[in-house]
């Protein structure tokens, strides 16, 4: 088991790929806090590991709010006395998001509140519980809009994840000789609640798909397993990267600079 003996933090395990995520991670052999805004699902998610035969605490957590997040690490800790790797994965995509000119504060507000702050919050009280750990790994949930434009409009989801790349790298170069790992995940499109409550089409749905390669949506699964190997031992000299899981998007729109 690749995350024997290891302790991990995940937002967003309510659903998708945090809940997927829980769940590998729990089968690789880490404790899991799963974290999420809403209780019920929270709880749900760590029954599921621990019905699994896994080992997993729920924690409630405003990821925008700072003593929320504080305390969500404090928690963490006290339960299982270190934290090893932090998956700031907790996110939104707004019904009300959409181009430049039709997008409403409130929406932009709220997106990047949840999708920026609430990862960089997750970093800033995440690098000392890993420091007090000896050094961890960080996963960053990006996506592939952050490097390429997407088929339909959402600025505000957009702009989050390009903030949350720049983020990763960023911090990675800082705390590279700590011993603390930051690398972004950015998924393509998923078969997930998230996107296809977005994608409410089937117009919609095909307008990016005609953008993948593969051919068809990913899976939450398949997010959860990349996620697993940036925070094992097998990723120990990754750091700074975007792993891209995209059934090979960007691979056809983006050119080598």
């Amino acid at each position: 088991m690749r995350l024997a003996g290891m302790v991990a933090v995940i937002t967003g395990t309510g659903s998708g790929i945090g809940r997927a995520s829980a769940l590998r991670f729990a089968a690789e052999g880490a404790a899991v806090v799963c974290a999420d805004i809403r209780a019920d699902a929270n709880d749900e998610a760590a029954e599921l590991v621990r019905s699994a035969g896994g080992q997993a605490t729920a924690i409630t957590v405003d990821v925008t709010d700072d003593a929320s997040v504080v305390g969500l690490f404090a928690g963490a800790e006290r339960e299982y006395g270190r934290v090893d790797v932090v998956f700031n994965n907790a996110g939104v995509m707004l019904d009300s998001d959409g181009d430049a000119v039709d997008v409403d504060l409130a929406t932009i507000e709220r997106t990047l509140a949840i999708n920026v702050t609430g990862v960089l919050l997750g970093c800033k009280h995440g690098v000392p519980a890993l420091r007090r750990a000896g050094g961890g790994a960080i996963v960053n949930t990006a996506s592939f809009v952050a490097s390429v434009g997407a088929a339909t409009p959402q600025v505000a989801y957009t702009a989050s994840k390009g903030a949350v790349l720049a983020l990763t790298r960023e911090l990675a170069v800082v705390h590279a000789r700590e011993g603390i790992r930051v690398n972004a995940l950015s998924p393509g499109p998923l078969r997930t609640e998230l996107l296809m409550s977005f994608l409410d089409t089937e117009d919609k749905q095909q307008r990016r798909l005609v953008h993948v390669p593969m051919g068809r949506f990913g899976e939450a699964e398949e997010m959860a397993g990349a996620a697993v190997f940036l925070a094992s031992p097998d990723a120990s000299y990754v750091t700074g990267a975007n792993l891209a899981v995209d059934g090979g998007l960007t691979a056809a729109y983006v050119t080598p600079e």
